[in-house]
């Protein structure tokens, strides 16, 4: 072998933050689901938690748009990721991507981010409980697990609509039929005329997760779907007397409609409050880059200080769970509530979420 045969690879590593990224892939995983795989121009290594999610930037009738979705592949394939989307009647987002993201669209993405993850909660013995598209961090998980041949016993109950609506059937059997430390259990709501359907029909109820996994209270257990869905698990657990804190469920929070009527209503609420104030209890909020600023009251924070003189810092969870409103404190002291949105590190090197993060005082923003 030649000497440049032997020189390594210019590759840079992920850090969570803002990344320009191509569409390579799209696969029709179902009816209305395919998958999206992403990898970038210069060889990047995708390291994440399995479980964790991105958040897409993308421009929709010349409006900017937010929006979070898990990384369904796995680390273990590390240069590229994926996220599986679900096409969703009158939805806005789901039907944009569905129509226009085709291989070679660019975009940027912000992440990873996410405390719904395997790694922070190792365990010898899991239990995964997936309904509809809320498969996608549970299959990162046991691709992760079974890429690396974990020791991890296994056992993944999901739920579908029909059979033809089984995400990753295919790639779920055959791990199934590979390892004796997976099980898996699909549970369809029931089947079409001209359908053939084996399995458990029905929902998921207290009898049959006795009957599917018997061991149940012995395992860690991760669960995402509908609203609903994680609800009526909750209260079969609770009601066997499983330990919750062994519990963990994936969920972005309030729908963007929520999170924007309680903006408006804050807003309105922060302005009665900024006419009957003293003066001297309002903190300055200054935005170095733009040359602006703002006064708020005590209580809010630095995304709406930003908003009262029209800086869009972007924001899609507004609960500091997605790290898409991360910013650069030069000065000040806020106290910041987070869902796991920003690392450690980036505390330390001084930036803040500015959807979550609350001025004590005067505070300088690079923005």
């Amino acid at each position: 072998m030649t000497a440049a045969f032997m020189n390594p690879i210019n590759t840079q590593t992920w850090t969570s933050g803002r990344h320009v990224v191509r569409c390579v892939k799209v696969i029709q995983e179902t009816e209305d689901v395919r998958t999206f795989c992403f990898s970038a121009e210069m060889p990047v290594m995708y390291f994440f938690k399995p479980g964790q999610f991105i958040t897409l930037e993308l421009e929709i009738d010349g409006q900017q748009v937010m929006r979070s979705y898990t990384i369904s592949s796995s680390p273990s394939v590390p240069y590229s990721f994926s996220v599986t989307i679900k096409r969703v009647s009158d939805g806005l987002v789901s039907n944009w991507i569905h129509d226009n993201l085709v291989e070679g669209f660019e975009l940027a993405v912000h992440g990873p981010v996410g405390e719904f993850n395997n790694i922070d909660y190792p365990a010898e013995k899991v239990l995964l409980l997936s309904g509809g598209v809320g498969i996608t961090p549970l299959m990162s998980m046991s691709r992760w697990c079974f890429d690396t041949n974990s020791a991890v016993d296994m056992a993944f109950v999901h739920s579908a609509r029909t059979p033809k609506d089984i995400i990753y059937r295919r790639e779920l059997e055959y791990m199934d039929s590979r390892i004796p430390s997976f099980n898996l259990s699909i549970i369809c709501e029931g089947y079409d005329i001209g359908e053939s359907w084996c399995g458990y029909t029905g929902y998921l109820n207290s009898n049959m997760l006795h009957l599917i996994t018997p061991d149940f209270m012995e395992r860690e257990i991760f669960c995402c779907g509908p609203a609903a869905y994680m609800s009526a698990i909750k209260t079969i657990l609770k009601e066997s007397g499983f330990p919750m804190e062994r519990y963990h469920e994936e969920s972005f929070g309030s729908s963007p409609e929520e999170v924007m009527d309680d903006a408006v209503e804050q807003a309105e609420f922060a302005q009665d409050q900024l006419n009957n104030i003293d003066e001297s209890a309002l903190h300055l909020v200054e935005f170095t880059k733009t040359g602006k600023g703002s006064q708020i009251v005590p209580g809010e924070t630095v995304h709406e200080a930003a908003a009262k003189v029209g800086l869009h810092i972007p924001k899609a969870c507004g609960m500091g769970i997605c790290g898409t409103c991360k910013v650069y404190k030069k000065s000040g002291e806020v106290v910041m509530t987070h869902n796991g949105g920003i690392t450690d590190s980036d505390v330390e090197e001084g930036y803040i979420l500015s959807c979550c993060s609350v001025p004590q005082g005067d505070v300088a923003v690079e923005y």
